[in-house]
């Protein structure tokens, strides 16, 4: 069983940047695949970036890409997720997910999830 809570979102004006964070308590972080998913009103959960539970392969959906990072801190059972050049179109809530496979990278994936966080991006 592991718990996570996401933090860090907020409301900003395009071309802004944020970063997300998610703590994760209940196992040991690394046990995991751990990962990032956005919803937007009125559409479905999608996939955001993800590391592998082993090596640590990072996957990163292509339309984020160059802008969207995602980073760990295994001795703070942390992961991040760095957004830069912000568009409204990533008004979203943003999950923090582990899966208890080799990696995460669509919603079947995900074992767990938190609760989200809501950034809002205006223009």
């Amino acid at each position: 069983q592991v718990q996570l809570v996401e933090s860090g979102g907020g409301s900003v004006q395009a071309g802004e940047s944020l970063k997300l964070s998610c703590i994760a308590s209940g196992r040991t972080f690394s046990t995991y695949a751990m990962g990032w998913f956005r919803q937007a009103p009125g559409k479905e959960r999608e996939f955001v970036a993800s590391y592998s539970r082993i090596g640590g392969r990072i996957y990163s959906a292509d339309s984020m890409k160059g802008r969207f990072t995602i980073s760990t801190d295994n001795s703070k059972n942390t992961q991040y997720l760095q957004m830069r050049n912000l568009k409204p179109d990533d008004t979203a809530v943003y999950y923090c997910a582990a899966s208890k496979g080799y990696n995460i990278t669509t919603v079947r994936d995900a074992d767990y999830w938190g609760q989200g966080t809501q950034v809002t991006v205006s223009s």
